[in-house]
């Protein structure tokens, strides 16, 4: 494993801004995403999932400890600079890092929601949330929430996997 937190987040968020991007213009090939649908947004929606699935990576790769919460926070710094630095505005800016925050509070509780036994459906109820903000309409479109569940839990475990098997 990367033994320097900093490093081991930092080494993530850069797995994070070359994967992300790609796995949403995935999406788009995949056809699940509708012509309709605010590119922008959807973007910004599926990234925030995407980062989230980095943490939990982390978590899993880690434990629950000092060095995880501070690799997690260079995660997030480095993802939050080049967010910044693409950011039309400011505004803007702060405005999706106020989204972020509020897609991991509702994706922890999701995440928390049913214990144990709850654990072999996370990946569709994350799913189904997330497909709720990257395309909302209603219903969420089931063969998007199935994908970007697969997805997230896909990159959740290579992150893991990619700070494991470092160092």
């Amino acid at each position: 494993m990367i033994a320097d937190p900093l490093r081991r987040g930092r080494a993530l968020a850069e797995l994070f801004l070359s994967v992300a991007p790609r796995l949403h213009d995935q999406l788009g090939e995949a056809g699940v995403l509708a012509a309709a649908d605010d590119v922008v947004r959807a973007r910004e929606e599926w990234e925030c999932f995407a980062l989230y699935a980095c943490v939990r990576g982390l978590v899993a790769a880690g434990g629950f400890n000092r060095e995880t919460a501070a690799a997690i926070d260079a995660l997030h710094d480095r993802v939050l600079e080049a967010w910044k630095g693409t950011s039309p505005s400011p505004q803007a800016f702060e405005a999706r890092r106020g989204t972020m925050a509020e897609r991991y509070a509702e994706y922890g509780t999701i995440g928390q929601a049913g214990g144990a036994a709850g654990a072999a459906t996370v990946a569709g109820r994350l799913g189904a949330a997330a497909a709720r903000h990257i395309a909302p309409r209603d219903p969420a479109p089931a063969e998007l929430a199935e994908l970007v569940g697969a997805l997230h839990e896909s990159l959740a475990e290579s992150a893991a996997e990619s700070v494991r098997r470092a160092e």
